[in-house]
């Protein structure tokens, strides 16, 4: 293989080689969808404050997320944990 080959193949299949790393990056970000016994425990705590859930994601064992939350008082990111109790409530503008 000459030179200027080996140099043209190894740039076509650098993006390839490179985008493992990220690609297995992703794949530790990505959230579970909660069971349906969280979702009913999750919606009837958000229930106690007059908010609903489109879908709630589990983030670990013990963190779960609930993105763009309608609430009485607006829209709402909202974080629970294990125990169903909310930690974290985020304005959604």
């Amino acid at each position: 293989m000459t030179k200027r080959l080996a140099l043209t193949l190894a740039l076509a299949l650098a993006p390839v080689f490179a985008s493992g790393p990220v690609l297995a990056q992703q794949a530790e970000t990505v959230e579970d969808m909660a069971s349906a016994d969280e979702v009913a425990k999750v919606a009837e705590t958000l229930a106690k404050i007059g908010c609903t859930a489109p879908a709630v994601e589990k983030e670990s064992e013990t963190l779960f997320e609930v993105d763009d939350a309608t609430c009485e008082i607006g829209q709402y990111d909202i974080k629970l944990n294990g125990d169903y109790k909310i930690i974290v409530m985020s304005i959604d503008e």
